[in-house]
């Protein structure tokens, strides 16, 4: 342990506790204290510094973010909303990209590789803060599962999208040739990862009844699926996607005990608690140590605005192809899921894998990081209002 300091790492795991039951007891959301507290540690002297890097992101805090919010869906809810939420995943981020990249390009007079790498990562939305709003105000139940099954298959996109233009951007062959294969194995290649992954670690859970050992198979099928995928070139953010579906759901059937199902869940709530503290604190003090010139603030406004732009132009024209039907979904649910999509990790973390040979690249990290903290503090400080106004919990719809 030669070098290595767990006390920071203690500090910040104590303040994350402080701020989650100071929000709790104010009604602040949670990832809006956090990133004020890292916003505070970061302008103390001699505060431990810590760096949002790529890789303690995408290989650390990222796979149990993903695991853990597709675990807890489930499977009959999220299949019946399956055409609602594939439209809002597929479509809609090609649509928010396309109105984001053609502004950034026209605008700004970026380079197209340099717009669509920004257009495509910021797409990404975190549910984070909206669902722990959700929970306290007993938001409707169904409202719930489009905000975050719409959010899971969204980043899967996301992050296949960006990885072929990333690789693109790194001088690969833009050609239909070559784009479609990659794409495709970027896409099914990270399911097949998470199906295979989460099935070997189920079919061992099944000759065992020790809880101990069912939450490390699940450990080991999360951060396993991530890892081999990217190795792979395929989609990590998928595989453990696809995992936490098939564990969620088909472990509950038999491979995962009766007594230890509740052990799992209440581990993996406890890992996910933990990433997301990091995350938000970490976002808070990133923030701090970033100088933006005036020409910075501008292009960052831009974006903001690109970003709700398109946004809006995903949700409302989509949402009004499924009014005939079924599945139609209300207003005041197509106001939430506008106003509700946050940008968090997987945009930051993306944001800071944009190849260096991108003459945007700093722009791109820098306005990042400016639309995750307005997302953060604007909408998601708004979010309980709006819900109370729209009267969308299910309080609110009993009366």
């Amino acid at each position: 342990m030669d070098g290595i300091s767990l006390a920071p790492i203690g500090l910040l795991l104590l303040v994350a506790c402080l701020i989650a039951m100071i929000s709790r007891r104010v009604g602040l959301p949670y990832s809006v204290g956090l990133v004020a507290a890292g916003l505070l540690i970061a302008l103390i002297p001699e505060a431990p510094e810590f760096t949002l890097s790529r890789d303690l992101i995408f290989n650390i805090l990222l796979p149990p973010l993903v695991f853990e919010a597709a675990m807890q869906l489930p499977w009959k809810d999220f299949r019946r909303e399956l055409p609602v939420t594939i439209t809002l995943a597929l479509i809609g981020v090609a649509l928010a990209a396309l109105v984001v990249a053609a502004g950034l390009h026209y605008w700004l007079q970026w380079s197209w590789i340099g717009a669509g790498l920004f257009a495509v990562l910021i797409a990404a939305t975190d549910p984070v803060a909206v669902i722990a709003a959700f929970k306290e105000m007993k938001a409707d139940r169904r409202l719930c599962m489009l905000v975050e099954s719409e959010s899971l298959l969204n980043d899967g996109v996301v992050a296949v999208a960006f990885a072929v233009l990333a690789a693109i951007a790194a001088g690969a062959s833009a050609h239909a040739g070559s784009v479609i294969p990659a794409f495709l194995w970027t896409l099914f290649g990270g399911a097949l990862v998470g199906a295979l992954a989460s099935g070997l670690m189920l079919l061992l859970a099944g000759r065992t009844n020790d809880h101990l050992v069912e939450i490390t198979l699940t450990t080991l099928a999360a951060y396993g699926s991530f890892l081999i995928a990217e190795r792979l070139h395929a989609s990590g953010v998928l595989a453990s996607l696809t995992a936490g579906l098939m564990i969620g759901n088909l472990g509950a059937k038999g491979p995962i005990s009766a007594s230890g199902r509740p052990h799992v869940l209440a581990a993996w709530e406890f890992f996910a608690f933990v990433a997301n503290s990091f995350v938000f604190l970490l976002i808070g003090m990133q923030l701090v140590g970033m100088s933006v010139t005036r020409l910075g603030w501008v292009t960052a406004a831009i974006a903001i605005l690109l970003v709700l732009a398109g946004r809006a132009i995903a949700v409302y024209p989509l949402l009004t192809l499924f009014r005939p039907s079924k599945l139609r979904v209300p207003l005041a649910f197509q106001n939430v899921l506008f106003w509700g999509g946050l940008r968090g990790a997987l945009a930051l973390a993306l944001a800071l894998t944009v190849p260096l040979t991108v003459p945007e690249r700093d722009p791109i990290i820098l306005s990042a990081f400016v639309v995750v903290a307005f997302s953060i503090f604007v909408q998601g400080l708004t979010m309980p209002t709006l819900v109370n106004r729209l009267g969308v919990g299910r309080k609110q719809r009993a009366k």
